[in-house]
């Protein structure tokens, strides 16, 4: 199925106003360098999104502006004036009922509003809206939301009309033919997911192929506005509502939700440089369910990622590789005769079980139903290569070890092919050493068999080549992370797994035993001289107390004798070049 992604910035409403005075700039000033801030932390996240929009962009001025003659024309919109609750931070309208010792539900503060205001008919919509959701029962996800949006939809009296403008304050899309006012930020937002397919152009190719949305992905406490209002602005103006929308939770950290004033606010630039951002990318869509809260913290981030990646995936893919390597004159080996029930069961499990339980999980927004079911049968290979064991097959039965290193190399090929969405580089740099060829056999397409219905034989092209060179010398794609090294985050740099242990002041480490077969490979060295050096630039910028200070000389000392290690090593594997791998690296 096609896909396009949106993601941007809403940057109208009275909260971006006050930031922007607070922070003695215009608004336009502020948006855009908020905006910018999130266009380089969704590229450094490796996102591929088709488009991002700014909620200031003419394309949207005139989207909205149709919007809301189409509701015009329809008659849903009346003058009227506005007085009630209103939380600047929420950008929403609360009942007295709703109010929480004085204050929003979602704790934030609220003031009295009194204002002439332009409305939109939505206690017209209050059946309307319930018999929609009866009608599509999957309009919103998960199922505990669609119970809550459902009650309030529901609510003693049915919904009451929305004030859709404001006057007291200027920054925003002026309504049409009335600029005193300016169009409610919700109204003004939501239409970002019509304008960016180019909205009011309904002949637009991109409209025509992908509206209405297949899925509106927002945080829970935006909900409300996503499947209340803005299905009853769609269908007020003849519009098709989106088919899904789904709430994710929050995070919270250490069990605490996440506070400047506490100071416990995750900075994601920290966790890309402290964890790697492959790692950071499977944690979160692993490690809870895509719907409910999360809280994040440096054990279970370890746990998460020694378990589910070092231990299985990446203890699967060393053991199978480095005997391939040794063994089998470093090809993807020839198997000596037919498959078995045990050989069958775990191809079948890869190539023809997994998919289709991805694709059920992906429907459901299940992101962590998708990473287990690869998981587990990354698991089900280790079982298997216990129960076969062919480091004894090597000893007594060669065509018989060529067959079971061939059924792990397939399930490690179609594992990585379907790990790929969550963690790009990392299953990229497996099928790599897997010596898979860019182009169909790294494709969805090639995961299933040919034919499911005949026995799996050699001569379906959905199976790895026999004979094929793997991508060199193999080594660990998912190094463990250090849950005892002392620190709370880890420092590496952004384009690696690794994170840094810490070795105790005084010790002297044996550094070919703690980086393992990367020092037999020139670019995994580069890398590591890169990810140290950077380490080091950094901790000499930091700030520190005395007593940090002191500590930190005697750690440097010992980096920078690792460092001194790693480029002699480089050296030598780059022909005696000793050009620094990377410009950001200096003499220490």
């Amino acid at each position: 199925m096609p896909v396009y992604f949106l993601t941007g910035t809403d940057e109208h409403g009275q909260k971006v106003q006050q930031s922007a005075i607070n922070a003695n700039k215009s608004p336009i000033e502020f948006a855009d360098d908020v905006s910018n801030k999130f266009r380089d932390l969704i590229s450094a996240l490796n996102c591929t999104n088709n488009d991002f929009i700014r909620t200031t962009e003419t394309r949207h001025k005139d989207a909205v502006h149709e919007l809301w003659h189409r509701l015009e024309q329809k008659n849903q919109i009346y003058l009227g004036a506005y007085e009630g609750w209103y939380s600047v931070r929420d950008e929403a309208f609360y009942a007295e009922t709703e109010l929480v010792n004085g204050k929003a539900p979602t704790g934030a503060e609220v003031e009295w509003v009194k204002e002439e205001s332009y409305f939109f008919r939505l206690s017209d919509w209050t059946q309307k809206l319930l018999t929609f959701y009866e009608e599509n029962p999957n309009f919103i996800g998960p199922k505990g939301r669609r119970n809550e949006v459902i009650s309030f939809v529901a609510q003693e009296g049915g919904l009451k009309d929305l004030s859709i403008s404001r006057t007291t304050f200027s920054w925003g899309i002026p309504v049409p033919n009335d600029p005193k006012h300016v169009v409610y930020v919700w109204l003004d937002a939501l239409t970002n997911y019509l304008t960016a397919l180019g909205f009011p152009n309904e002949d637009n190719e991109l409209y025509r192929k992908f509206w209405p949305a297949h899925l509106h992905v927002v945080g829970k406490d935006i909900l409300r506005f996503h499947a209340v209002f803005w299905p009853a602005f769609l269908m007020a103006a003849d519009l098709a509502p989106p088919k899904r929308v789904f709430a994710h939770g929050w995070w919270t950290k250490d069990g605490e939700k996440m506070s400047k004033s506490v100071g416990n606010v995750l900075d994601p630039w920290d966790l890309i440089n402290s964890y790697g951002l492959d790692y950071l990318r499977y944690y979160l869509v692993a490690e809870i369910n895509f719907g409910n809260d999360g809280d994040f913290s440096h054990e279970s981030m370890c746990s998460r990622i020694n378990t589910d990646l070092a231990n299985d995936l990446g203890n699967l893919a060393q053991r199978a590789l480095t005997m391939i390597f040794k063994n089998c004159e470093g090809k993807v080996p020839t198997p000596g005769g037919p498959f078995t029930a045990e050989d069958e069961k775990l191809l079948l499990a890869a190539k023809e079980q997994l998919l289709p339980a991805i694709r059920v999980c992906l429907a459901q927004q299940n992101m962590k139903g998708v990473c287990d079911a690869i998981i587990d049968v990354a698991k089900m290979g280790n079982r298997y290569i216990d129960l076969q064991a062919p480091w004894h097959l090597l000893k007594n039965d060669v065509p018989r070890m060529h067959t079971v290193l061939y059924v792990l190399v397939e399930l490690l090929r179609c594992t990585s092919i379907l790990l790929e969405p969550v963690m790009p580089a990392s299953c990229s740099r497996l099928l790599d050493l897997l010596g898979v060829p860019e182009g169909h056999m790294r494709s969805f397409s090639s995961v299933p068999l040919q034919d499911s219905s005949k026995p799996i034989t050699l001569s379906d092209p959905n199976l790895i080549a026999m004979n094929q060179l793997l991508g060199g010398k193999p080594y660990p794609v998912f190094p463990k992370l250090d849950v005892d090294s002392g620190k709370e985050v880890p420092v590496t740099t952004s384009n690696s797994n690794k994170a840094k242990a810490t070795p105790a002041v005084g010790v002297e480490v044996d550094y070919v035993s703690k980086y393992g077969a990367q020092l037999d490979d020139v670019v995994a060295v580069g890398v590591l001289v890169t990810q140290l050096g950077n380490t080091i630039r950094e901790m000499k910028k930091a700030k520190r107390t005395v007593e940090e200070e002191i500590s930190g000389k005697a750690l440097l000392k010992e980096m920078v004798q690792e460092l001194t290690f790693l480029k002699d090593r480089y050296k030598t594997l780059n022909n005696g070049v000793a050009a620094d791998p990377a410009s950001a690296v200096k003499a220490q």
